[in-house]
């Protein structure tokens, strides 16, 4: 395993936009009928809850303070009196086996520095930016992506100290306020009974793959949706992780892969097999795929499927700065 700091970011090459994708689907929908117009609205449309993110958390939300502290970014590195973030590279492998993995290694004065944003400031279903985009709107020092819950209706959804959803259905995860993460059951629970018992942030992804510092037995045969597309998260793919080293203390990866030569992506025993390597304790894997990207300091760390190009995604966990 060799261990280094990224020395550049890919270059961003031109992406398809959204409106571009919709124009075409459109056509499609003229020429098939309307089978395809209900996968259309389904999976493409964007259906706006909240128009106003930011507005719906000031009049909902808990009086943690969103303005991050003065810091120094350093080549890869971070320090504020709110966070510490350490940027590094770990390849594997050879050939076509490679796997490159990007590892931010944070540690958080509080746990309310660590935040959500939702793409384009609003929050629903199809509602889609790049990771990078989102990170800028917010002024994120770092970001990576979140767990996409605008392709489902299901899930509970609590994002800086707001309930958004409420509508267990998977393995979630629980960042507390006292800074302590947890996996849980979220159909054992309410979003209200996690938000009075002090929860911050959740995620509604998985599965978890690491617990108790040991990797969880099936993770291989673990499916998140089971509605039309992207039920299978199994075989070799970029993946996006977040581990628990200690309250407070976290690390977040991105493995890319589809890139043979480059990174052929991991099974997500062998993303369990990173981070437990890492010292996570606990470990949660979230959206990957074209998704998986991490960004420090306004650049692009990752090179998303040997492309450089950044997938849509409704959402991001990121450190202000």
């Amino acid at each position: 395993m060799r261990r280094t700091s990224p020395t550049h970011a890919p270059r961003r090459r031109g992406r398809r936009t959204r409106r571009t994708l919709l124009a075409s689907a459109l056509v499609l929908v003229l020429a098939l009928g309307g089978g395809t117009a209900w996968a259309l609205d389904r999976y493409v449309v964007d259906h706006v809850e909240i128009a106003d993110v930011q507005a719906y958390e000031a009049a909902n939300g808990t009086a943690a303070d969103a303005t991050p502290a003065d810091g120094t970014v350093t080549g890869t590195t971070y320090e504020s009196d709110d966070a510490s973030i350490s940027i590094s590279t770990v390849v594997t492998g050879s050939g076509d086996d490679q796997v490159t993995a990007y590892v931010a290694d944070v540690t958080l004065s509080d746990a309310t520095v660590l935040r959500s944003a939702f793409a384009q400031n609003q929050f629903g279903t199809n509602i889609t930016a790049t990771t990078s985009e989102i990170a800028e709107e917010v002024g994120a020092v770092f970001a990576v992506n979140g767990d996409y819950y605008g392709f489902r209706s299901t899930g509970i959804v609590i994002r800086n100290g707001v309930v958004y959803r409420d509508e267990g259905a998977r393995e979630g995860l629980a960042f507390y306020a006292d800074g302590h993460v947890e996996v849980y059951d979220e159909t054992a629970t309410t979003a209200d009974a996690l938000l009075a018992a002090g929860v911050w942030n959740t995620l509604s992804f998985g599965p978890a793959i690491v617990e108790d510092g040991a990797v969880v037995d099936g993770i291989e045969d673990v499916e998140v949706d089971t509605n039309v597309g992207n039920h299978s998260i199994q075989g070799e793919q970029p993946r996006t992780a977040v581990g628990v080293i200690d309250d407070n203390h976290l690390v977040f990866v991105v493995v890319d892969g589809r890139s043979p030569g480059y990174s052929a992506g991991v099974t997500m025993t062998g993303l369990a097999e990173i981070m437990q390597s890492l010292g996570a304790t606990t470990a949660y894997n979230i959206d990957g795929g074209g998704s998986s990207t991490m960004v420090f300091d306004g650049e692009l760390v990752n090179d998303p499927l040997g492309k450089g190009v950044e997938r849509g995604t409704s959402d991001i966990l990121y450190i202000g700065g």
